[in-house]
């Protein structure tokens, strides 16, 4: 009996590490790489910290809770929309370059061009957010931006290495199209397994701040969040990003819990023209690490945003609430402090040079 046993379990480490061997999980970082994150203030008992304490967890919350409601428990209804989103498959190859434009491809993924220079933020252009086909699908409509849709890039921008917003076939089928890639600490090691030269790499810490082309200015700020693509967590570094370019400043929030450092951010860069903040798929039980519609509020007036664009939803279903939700709520809370808030559906380009923005309440059609 102990024999089978024994044989079970080196089976199933056997298997873990065939799996997890795949291209899509990407690569541990090594040698300098490696180097500068155990030198990095912020990098702890072998792993990246978060500014304050953060839990997995909330009180009063249990994993085993956590995954029942997930697993077993009855879906609402709502959960995913019954019909295909609505959207706009806006051709980003032939806008002109003079256009300064955000477009929204669903979830965290956006594609922002301003002063003549293009970003690619988080692109998950699979069908899927997860390192396997069968998990975590997008909703129907939700997708209709692919890899062969985007342009030559400037840069790529990844906030972290989570599925949801570092996609393997997306990044790696892109790769010739991309200039340079702004990144994380230690996220590095994933780009240069799929292909990336290193000196493509601006790979940074919280602080860091690089000049750009054309007079660009980006710095990396803090997020409160956690990392990883294997069963170990946190050995890469997670990322918000202040982008100043001759004309405008950009926040751009990444996966967050409500934490000080909005506020933090707002006295130090503020005011921002816009500020592009993570709203959705969330639950009272991670709260710290994924913020709920009230902290995206707070958290926009902390870090003294003029306008607001809501993303993390309508692409994926990573929580409990009605598909709809996040959308609903962040609006009605932001009319309540007199917030701008703006609400493009998929693809539908944003003039960021336009004083007001008149948006379809899509998501109740």
């Amino acid at each position: 009996m102990m024999y089978i046993i024994l044989t079970i379990a080196a089976l199933i480490v056997l298997l873990y590490f065939v799996i997890t061997g795949q291209q899509a999980f990407g690569a541990e970082a090594k040698g300098e790489r490696l180097k500068r994150m155990q030198e990095s203030k912020y990098f702890k008992d072998q792993q990246f910290q978060n500014l304050s304490n953060t839990p997995s967890l909330a009180e009063g919350h249990s994993m085993p809770k956590v995954l029942y409601d997930f697993f077993f428990k009855k879906k609402d209804p709502l959960l995913k929309p019954s019909e295909n989103l609505p959207s706009i498959h806006t051709d980003l190859k032939t806008l002109p370059k003079e256009q300064d434009v955000f477009i929204w491809m669903g979830h965290s993924s956006y594609y922002i061009q301003t002063d003549g220079v293009s970003f690619l933020i988080d692109p998950v252009l699979s069908s899927y957010g997860s390192p396997f086909k069968f998990f975590n699908k997008a909703f129907a409509g939700a997708d209709i931006f692919k890899p062969e849709d985007i342009p030559n890039i400037d840069y790529l921008v990844i906030t972290h290495d989570h599925y949801d917003h570092l996609d393997y076939p997306t990044v790696k089928a892109i790769k010739d199209k991309v200039g340079k890639v702004i990144l994380p600490l230690g996220v590095g090691a994933h780009l240069e397994r799929w292909g990336y030269q290193p000196e493509q790499l601006i790979e940074e810490e919280w602080g860091s701040e690089t000049v750009l082309k054309n007079h660009f200015k980006i710095t990396f700020t803090p997020a409160r969040h956690f990392s990883g693509r294997k069963v170990k967590r946190n050995v890469t570094l997670w990322t918000s990003y202040v982008l100043e370019t001759p004309t405008k400043k950009i926040f751009l929030g990444g996966d967050s819990g409500y934490d000080t450092h909005f506020k933090m951010i707002g006295e130090k860069f503020g005011p921002f023209d816009y500020a592009i903040l993570e709203n959705g798929q969330y639950n009272e039980a991670w709260k710290y690490i994924h913020a709920l519609p009230e902290d995206v509020i707070q958290a926009s007036i902390d870090v003294r945003a003029k306008k607001i664009i809501p993303v993390h939803s309508a692409k994926f279903a990573l929580a409990l609430h009605p598909w709809n939700e996040p959308l609903q709520k962040v609006v009605d809370l932001g009319k309540e402090k007199n917030l701008n808030i703006l609400t493009p559906m998929i693809g539908e380009p944003v003039d960021l040079n336009e004083e007001t923005h008149q948006f379809k309440i899509w998501w109740k059609d």
